[in-house]
């Protein structure tokens, strides 16, 4: 429209503004999120005002009070205690984590043999960094190296054979065991959760109430006592002479357990796909097996990946529990080497247990981060 020379529709677009000054930065963003309300200005003041009193306190006991560098106990203890420190003195003792180290990290491995351990960690690492880049090519030859192939290999290095001296696994120990534990259990409770969460799904009456009766058989007892079973109990149903290794049977009561919860975790992402994903795939002609592994699994695991994570979690922090049945996990040997008389000192004890806590949520938030990056990576409008 137009009234002589004058228009009143724009022929070109216009650029688009940057948003109000007021609507980002810092201090929008404290505006909006700890200053919005009376309720949280007085949260937020109390919050600050807490941090600012126990964070000096808790540097001073971490860095600057500590001790770094010792050969006994007589480095972390106070004079009172027959120790080098002024009364009073209550630092870290990160001086026993590094006497330690070797031992937290591997247990008792045969010393001349602990090349060993490092060699599979390397090889772990080389494997899983490229499986964990989505751009990295071939992926298929990286899944049959890292989970065929690597644990095979693994399992003659860290044991033994092929010209390899025997390991006997009552040596193994520290963090060693609980990555073990983790490695195998995750490999084993993935797929074989697949399969319990389909079987449940079954139209076959046999199938489904094996499964379920399976599910609700392990989720109703606490891992402690699937351990203690593993262990105790198994070892009755075998002919005698027989018996199986502590670290397999552990490995096997880990499994079983985390497959349980994690079949469930699955069957929820079954469910919380489409009808119509079904229908459609049936309209093509597919198989049963077809269609689960080309349509409904792919959409079903990817809804569920928060879910199968926390269950990863949670099973890499309930390794800790093997120490019941006489194996030391990382916490384990941490425990264990409190009654060292060489290192006994007030701090020791919590030097010690502040060193497998940061460890532990080294690697939970490692798994939960990368966690994070695989759904918006996957992310194709589930998302709301």
């Amino acid at each position: 429209m137009s009234n002589g020379s004058q228009s009143f529709v724009s022929k070109t677009i216009l650029p688009q503004l940057p948003p109000p000054s007021s609507e980002k930065g810092v201090i929008h963003w404290v505006r909006k999120n700890l200053l919005a309300t009376p309720q949280d200005v007085v949260l937020t003041i109390l919050a600050i005002a807490f941090l600012a009193w126990a964070i000096p306190h808790v540097v001073n006991w971490l860095f600057v009070q500590a001790v770094w560098n010792g050969t006994d106990r007589t480095f972390c203890a106070t004079t009172v205690q027959g120790g080098t420190q002024p009364d009073g003195w209550s630092g870290a003792c990160w001086a026993f984590v590094r006497a330690k180290f070797t031992i937290f990290m591997v247990g008792l491995y045969t010393p001349d043999e602990r090349w060993r351990p490092a060699l599979v960690a390397i090889l772990t690492i080389i494997l899983f960094a490229p499986m964990m880049i989505p751009s990295v090519p071939k992926k298929g030859l990286n899944a049959i190296l890292a989970f065929i192939v690597l644990p095979i290999v693994s399992f003659f290095l860290l044991y033994g054979g092929f010209g390899l001296p025997v390991v006997e696994t009552q040596k193994w120990g520290g963090l060693m065991v609980t990555l073990v534990l983790s490695f195998v259990a995750i490999i084993v409770s993935f797929p074989l959760g697949i399969l319990l969460a389909l079987g449940r799904r079954s139209k076959m009456p046999v199938i489904r109430m094996l499964c379920v009766l399976f599910i609700e058989v392990i989720r109703g007892i606490p891992l402690i006592t699937v351990l203690f079973m593993a262990s105790v109990m198994l070892p009755l149903f075998l002919p005698q002479g027989w018996t199986v290794d502590k670290l397999l049977r552990a490995v096997v009561g880990v499994s079983i357990f985390t497959s349980a919860y994690m079949a469930e975790v699955i069957r929820g992402g079954l469910q919380a796909v489409p009808k119509g994903q079904f229908e459609g795939a049936d309209s093509l002609g597919l198989g049963y097996w077809q269609k689960m592994r080309l349509i409904v699994l792919p959409q079903a695991i990817k809804l569920v990946i928060p879910g199968i994570v926390n269950t990863f979690i949670g099973m890499f922090k309930d390794t800790s529990l093997v120490s019941i049945i006489s194996m030391f996990d990382l916490l384990g040997i941490v425990r264990q080497n409190f009654s060292d008389a060489n290192w006994a000192s007030a701090v020791t004890p919590l030097t010690g247990l502040v060193f497998a806590g940061f460890i532990f949520w080294l690697f939970c938030f490692g798994m939960s981060r990368y966690s994070g990056f695989m759904e918006r990576h996957l992310d194709t409008g589930h998302k709301r």
